[in-house]
């Protein structure tokens, strides 16, 4: 059993505060950036597309604001409406937390099919190089979720229970390191093996991304508290598994038409 002593804040100057989850934004988005351009040399080679590689630094600004838009508005919409509705200046208090990573990944496919209808190159060869990298900025925001104290686990009697004082005092799941684990480490390792495979069908990684995040994601939603806003939906399913179940759809759905257009 552990007893969880971090401190969100690494470095406070009082004027501005250097938090660990700010970091693990920064440093998911520009190590993403750095890989996705190596899968990107890697794949060119091996279809017919004209491709600016320095396209791909725009391609970032727009995940970056479609990350916050997309993450921020999922959030109010799944997560906390009722709320929001009645405060709707609290909206853009994104430093005071709440964002939705399902809300994110919304953002970033419709970041990515105007940039990619921009630079007429298929949506799914974007998305492709997106799918992989992402595992990296969830790993290093899950294990900022861990250092912040918050997503917590449910309470258990396992040898490696967690106990989150500013919670209380009952040992927990330490959800967030199975999910960093799952969603972050696993993923990227499945990922990066298809996407390396001579024979890769464009799209690939893209469905796979969202099955596989999806499975993982309920599976770990077993172990995690649902928000406390909203608690488990029909007493059954928290928010979070809901919208991997919908991930999972999307994703076969992908597969499907990318298996007849083979055909």
């Amino acid at each position: 059993m552990f007893t969880h002593n971090f401190d969100p804040v690494i470095v406070n100057l009082g004027f501005i505060a250097i938090r660990w989850y700010s970091l693990a934004y920064i440093f998911g988005i520009l190590l993403g950036w750095w890989y996705g351009k190596k899968i990107i040399i890697k794949r060119l080679k091996f279809v017919d597309y004209k491709f600016d590689l320095k396209d791909f630094d725009d391609l970032i600004t727009y995940i970056i604001i479609s990350i916050i838009l997309g993450g921020r508005l999922g959030y109010v919409i799944f997560y906390n409406l009722d709320y929001y509705i009645i405060n709707p200046y609290e909206i853009i208090k994104i430093w005071e937390g709440g964002m939705s990573f399902h809300g994110a990944l919304i953002g970033i496919v419709i970041g990515t099919l105007i940039f990619a209808k921009k630079k007429q190159i298929k949506t799914l060869f974007f998305l492709d190089v997106i799918a992989c990298v992402s595992p990296i900025g969830i790993f290093f925001g899950r294990i900022a979720n861990f250092i912040n104290g918050e997503l917590i686990g449910k309470i258990t009697n396992v040898s490696w229970s967690v106990i989150f004082p500013k919670i209380d005092m009952k040992p927990r799941h330490p959800s967030q390191l199975y999910e960093a684990f799952l969603e972050g480490f696993l993923l990227f390792v499945i990922l990066n093996l298809l996407i390396t495979k001579k024979n890769y069908v464009t799209g690939t990684c893209a469905y796979m991304f969202l099955i596989v995040y999806g499975i993982f994601r309920i599976f770990s939603e077993i172990f995690r508290e649902p928000d406390a806003q909203i608690g488990y939906l029909f007493n059954l399913f928290s928010m979070g598994t809901i919208l991997s179940f919908a991930m999972i759809i999307v994703g076969l759905t992908i597969f499907n038409i990318l298996e007849k257009n083979e055909k």
